[in-house]
C-alpha cells in the first residue's frame, strides 16, 4: 500500500483587488514525516485523486498577514504552492483542498467592501427581492426560495479581526439564547486576543465572544447578547442519501446572504487537514468523515449551513477541493465538504456546556509506512488497557474493515474513528499473521 509524498499547498493568500493579474506563484516544499505517528496525525502521504473511494488531502488552513506586512496599497503577497506529478500521468495536476474557507484578510473584506458600496438596500437586505421581482411573490417551502427564506434570518455573516490580519466567514444560530455554530478555522485568529463581529440578515450586528473550540473537529461556537435569536432546526445527517438536493448559505468573499443548491455528492468522504494547531507535542490535527456535495462553496462559506430540502442543516460547510495547473487558487469545481451535523451537534453541546469537547479513540497509533501485502492499517504501538487493547488488537495487527467501511489508509481509519460517540461499540475486522479475524471496539475519548 504505497503512498507517494503529501501534497500540501502552502496558505491562501487573498488577492489583491480586482485590477492587475495575478502573478503565478512560486514553488514551496513541505517535506513528508515518515516516522511513526499518533493515530490521529498519520494518512498524510495519500493520493487523494488515486481511486473514486480515496480520501481527500485537506490543505492547510488559511493564515492571515498581519495589515503592518500587507504591501503597500493593501494588497497581499503573492500567494505560493508547489505542483505535483500525479503518479502514472505526464501532466502535472496541483490538486488542494482548501480548508480555510474563511479565506482570510482581502478576499473577504473586498468582497465585503462590494457589498457595502453597492445599493444600500441590497448590501443591508442580501436576500431581498431582485430587480423586476415582486416582494410578496409566493414560493413552496420545499423550493431553493422557499428554504432561503426560511434560513436566511438565522445566518450571519462573521468579521474577524485577529493579530493575523482580518478575514470572513460564516455561522449559524443553533439556541435561541445567542449560541452561534461555526467553524474553528473561521475565528481561532481571534482566540488570543482580537474581535468578532456577526451580521444578520436584518443589517444588525453584534459583537460575539468565543464560548468554544475544537480543532480536532474545526467546531466552535460563538455567543452574543441581545434579544432571543431564531435557531435554524437540525437535521440527521445519517438519514442523508447520496443524490439528496441540498442548499448551501454563506458569505462567500464576503457576500452575505449567499445561496446555492445542488445534492449530496457522496457520503463519508474522508478529508484530512492540511494545517493544525499545536499544544506542546501534540499535533491537533482535523480529520472529518465529510458529506460531499456540488453546491458551489468558496471561501467565505465555511461555517455555513448545508440544508436538506426540509431547510433543516445537515451539515457544517468546511472545505473545498480545488484545481489548478499553475498552482493557483480557485474557487468552486463542484467538490465541496461539509462536517456532518450529527458530529458537529454534539461537539457543539461540549463546548457550550464545558467550553471543551471530547476526542474519540480507539487506543493505537499507526504505522503510517506500512506497504505490505494486505489492503489495510497497520497498528504501530497498542495503549495498555486502552480500548483497542482490551478488544483484543495487538502491535502488527492490520486493520482492514471499521464497521461497515474498508479501512484503506490511515485518513479514512481515523476520520470514521472521530465520526463516532465515545462509548459507541464497532466491529473491527483485522488480519494477524495471515488470518483474519474480527473483534468490537468499545470506542474511548480523550
Amino acid at each position: 500500500m504505497s503512498q507517494p509524498p503529501p501534497f500540501q499547498p502552502p496558505p491562501f493568500q487573498p488577492p489583491p483587488p480586482p485590477q492587475p493579474p495575478l502573478v503565478p506563484p512560486a514553488a514551496g516544499q513541505h517535506p513528508p514525516s515518515r516516522q511513526e505517528s499518533p493515530w490521529w496525525s498519520a494518512g498524510a502521504q495519500h493520493d487523494p485523486w488515486r481511486d473514486p473511494r480515496s480520501p481527500a488531502n485537506w490543505s492547510a488552513p488559511t493564515q492571515q498577514l498581519p495589515p503592518t506586512q500587507w504591501p503597500p496599497g493593501g494588497a497581499a503577497p503573492a500567494p505560493t504552492s508547489s505542483d505535483k506529478r500525479r503518479r502514472g500521468m505526464g501532466a502535472v495536476l496541483a490538486v488542494a483542498l482548501v480548508a480555510g474557507l474563511l479565506s482570510g484578510a482581502l478576499a473577504g473584506v473586498a468582497g465585503y467592501r462590494i457589498v457595502e458600496r453597492s445599493d444600500a438596500g441590497a448590501a443591508t437586505n442580501p436576500s431581498g427581492p431582485a430587480l423586476g421581482a415582486p416582494a410578496s411573490a409566493n414560493r413552496a417551502p420545499q423550493s431553493v426560495a422557499g428554504i432561503a427564506a426560511a434560513a436566511l434570518p438565522s445566518v450571519v455573516s462573521i468579521q474577524v479581526t485577529g493579530a493575523r490580519g482580518r478575514g470572513t466567514g460564516s455561522g449559524f444560530v443553533i439556541r435561541k439564547d445567542g449560541y452561534i455554530l461555526t467553524n474553528n478555522h473561521v475565528v481561532a485568529s481571534a482566540a488570543d486576543g482580537g474581535e468578532i463581529e456577526v451580521a444578520f440578515k436584518d443589517g444588525s450586528r453584534r459583537a460575539a465572544t468565543i464560548k468554544g473550540r475544537d480543532s480536532y473537529s474545526d467546531v466552535a461556537v460563538l455567543k452574543v447578547s441581545g434579544q432571543e435569536l431564531k435557531p435554524l432546526p437540525l437535521g440527521d445527517s445519517d438519514s442523508v442519501a447520496v443524490g439528496d438536493p441540498v442548499v448551501a448559505v454563506g458569505s462567500p468573499l464576503g457576500l452575505a446572504g449567499t445561496v446555492t443548491s445542488g445534492i449530496v455528492s457522496a457520503l463519508n468522504r474522508p478529508v484530512r487537514a492540511g494545517g493544525s494547531e499545536r499544544e506542546g507535542s501534540e499535533d491537533k490535527q482535523t480529520f472529518l468523515s465529510a458529506v460531499q456535495t456540488d453546491a458551489a462553496i468558496n471561501p467565505g462559506n465555511s461555517g455555513g449551513p448545508l440544508l436538506d430540502g426540509s431547510a433543516r442543516v445537515i451539515g457544517v460547510n468546511s472545505a473545498i477541493a480545488t484545481l489548478s495547473s499553475g498552482g493557483g487558487r480557485a474557487g468552486s469545481i463542484g467538490l465541496g465538504f461539509a462536517i456532518p451535523i450529527d458530529q458537529a451537534e454534539r461537539i457543539a453541546e461540549q463546548l457550550i456546556s464545558t467550553g471543551r469537547a471530547t476526542r474519540t479513540i480507539i487506543g493505537a497509533s499507526i504505522d503510517d509506512r506500512y506497504d505490505g501485502p494486505i489492503d489495510g492499517v497497520r497498528l504501530a504501538q497498542i495503549e495498555p488497557n486502552g480500548p483497542a487493547d482490551k478488544a483484543g488488537l495487538r502491535v502488527g495487527d492490520v486493520v482492514t474493515k471499521f464497521g461497515a467501511r474498508p479501512a484503506e489508509d490511515p485518513v479514512a481509519l481515523i476520520a470514521d474513528i472521530r465520526a463516532q460517540s465515545p462509548k459507541t461499540k464497532v466491529p473491527v475486522e483485522y488480519v494477524r499473521g495471515g488470518r483474519k479475524s474480527t473483534t468490537t471496539v468499545t470506542l474511548g475519548e480523550a
